[in-house]
């Protein structure tokens, strides 16, 4: 994959739940690691199709999605919403 050295996209306003900021916590993971992975198009462990519609979505102002495992079947979602106001990391049962 293309690594980017600038943000793809803006962000809007970072937010995280609880139990997101707890999980990485006990993972050991700052959570601006992640928001940085995100928002330079690194999608985490995605789907060929889920990746491909987050490129689609960077043309089309849709919501952008990345999941990243920060533990033994621990995963964290971060969710750029389609109007590029907030971006919220949260676990996918949040969702």
């Amino acid at each position: 994959m293309h690594e980017h050295t600038t943000p793809r996209f803006p962000m809007g306003l970072p937010a995280i739940t609880p139990a997101a900021e707890a999980a990485l916590n006990a993972a050991g993971i700052h959570p601006l690691r992640l928001l940085a992975r995100h928002i330079h198009g690194d999608w985490g462990a995605l789907s060929a199709e889920d990746i491909a519609a987050n490129e689609l979505a960077l043309l089309t102002g849709k919501r952008l999605l990345s999941s990243y495992t920060v533990s033994d079947n621990v995963k964290i979602w971060i969710i750029t919403e389609a109007d590029r106001s907030v971006t919220t990391i949260l676990m996918p049962d949040e969702y």
